[in-house]
């Protein structure tokens, strides 16, 4: 089953630089972070604040070569998580036919915010990012894992404060 999710935000983690994207489900707003790359998350910031630049960035470009095709973003979904790496795939359709595509979540998403496109991540996803009353498990029992599962548990809307969305 799919659930349909909004961007909640973007920021960094402060132990690694690295931004986050967080994505909440429309119906019951179940977080689910996605660390993703510099640029993608500059592509995304600069499309939700619908900022121009004087030449296409590649995202731009792929849209606007899809946009001469005739060719629409019907979608996008996270569907799967295997060894802390999320995969996604594009549903395009065109006059002739429909097609999907496997694709990087980060840039599913940077195209979807130029498309207008609704995003959706699989609920087998979603479960994996489950948190009842405070209470979990925490699947990676390193140092590492540890720090993570504080830094997660800590974040609260306002952390989202770096890239308005």
């Amino acid at each position: 089953m799919l659930r349909e999710v909004n961007i909640a935000g973007l920021t960094i983690d402060p132990a690694s630089n690295t931004p986050i994207l967080i994505l909440k489900t429309i119906e019951d707003e179940q977080a689910i972070p996605i660390w993703i790359g510099l640029l993608e998350a500059t592509s995304i910031a600069s499309a939700l604040q619908k900022i121009d630049f004087d030449r296409p960035m590649t995202h731009d470009l792929f849209k606007n070569f899809m946009d001469k095709l005739n060719i629409r973003m019907e979608k996008v979904e996270v569907c799967d998580l295997k060894d802390n790496t999320f995969f996604a795939r594009i549903y395009f359709a065109s006059e002739d036919h429909n097609f999907d595509m496997d694709s990087r979540p980060s840039d599913a998403i940077a195209m979807a915010v130029r498309f207008q496109a609704p995003i959706f991540v699989d609920e087998a996803v979603i479960e994996k990012f489950k948190i009842d009353d405070g209470d979990f498990e925490m699947v990676d029992q390193s140092e590492e894992g540890k720090k993570w599962a504080e830094y997660l548990q800590k974040l609260s809307p306002d952390d989202f404060g770096k890239y308005k969305v």
